[in-house]
């Protein structure tokens, strides 16, 4: 039997903020390109190159999240939720190609350093901050608990961050002349990035194998189940993700007593739900027979 709690509450919600996110963003790069052009400054225009693959990133976060929302169908009978944990999969791939490419600039620029536009680099860079900065706080809320909002807030958040790091570089060479701040700045930037992706692309990979989601201890799942009344013993137990905001269980319960009924099924749902956050949880239950064992105790007992 199967016991189901949907909860679309994150996709209605960010929505707005995908769309917000993305018009703004796009506005910037357009601006900020205009202003590199006008200035003939070469980090402005790479900084715009480098806004365009986060909007790129939102538009890939919001097609996740889009896609999985699709009904399941007779071909797809659990949806496309899976689209979410690759769209988060994907942002950590491009996420750490946008680093590896900072990197590599800030130490070719260690050998041949540029001036800077000094005042048109930090009013473009403040104009960064501020919606880029916008962008991460519509984000905020969800990548607490949802991988795919995760990545798009990681890709606002970190290009408000770069953008502080070239407002703090032009503000010093304007006061210093040091061109090995720019690099130097961008370089540090990039490996506080290279920290922060790696346990989006981390989990992100976890779950596109099935893996238990970071927020539930199977263990603790596993001594809550055999606690449960009339349970002898559990077997097949099995956790993984189905998107990046929902969880499902698979169990197989050993009661000798004989099948305890809906109320202990609806009850258990329940307490899955509301102590380890699992959505969709399928339950059968045996009464141990010997002479009829379950085929899946022994080939994937967990």
């Amino acid at each position: 039997m199967s016991i189901h709690h949907h909860d679309h509450d994150s996709a209605h919600t960010h929505n707005r903020a995908f769309g917000i996110g993305i018009v703004l963003n796009i506005i910037f790069v357009a601006v900020e390109a205009w202003y590199g052009w006008k200035a003939d400054s070469l980090a402005l225009l790479a900084d715009a190159g480098h806004n365009l693959s986060d909007v790129l990133g939102l538009i890939l976060a919001w097609l996740g999240m889009v896609i999985a929302r699709v009904r399941p169908d007779e071909r797809y009978t659990y949806g496309r939720q899976r689209a979410s944990i690759l769209a988060a999969l994907l942002n950590a791939l491009l996420l750490l190609a946008v680093v590896g490419g900072m990197a590599w600039e800030a130490v070719k620029r260690f050998s041949d350093p540029l001036p800077i536009a000094g005042e048109t680099v930090i009013v473009v860079a403040v104009a960064g901050i501020v919606v880029n900065g916008v962008t991460a706080w519509l984000f905020m809320s969800g990548s607490r608990n949802d991988l795919n909002i995760r990545g798009a807030f990681l890709h606002m958040a970190s290009d408000a961050l770069v953008s502080l790091g070239v407002a703090v570089a032009g503000f010093l060479y304007l006061q210093t002349g040091w061109l090995w701040l720019d690099p130097l700045l961008s370089l540090a930037i990039a490996i506080l990035i290279l920290y922060a992706t790696w346990d989006l692309l981390r989990q992100s990979l976890r779950l596109t194998f099935d893996g238990v989601p970071a927020n539930i201890e199977l263990g603790r799942v596993r001594e809550h189940l055999c606690a449960l009344p009339g349970v002898r013993e559990i077997h097949d137990l099995h956790i993984w993700a189905m998107s990046t905001s929902e969880t499902a269980l698979t169990v197989h319960l050993v009661m000798p007593d004989g099948h305890p009924g809906d109320t202990f099924l609806y009850d258990l749902g329940q307490e899955l739900h509301d102590r380890f956050d699992i959505d969709h949880a399928t339950v059968q239950v045996e009464s141990g027979d010997t002479d009829r064992p379950c085929p899946l105790e022994k080939h994937h007992a967990v």
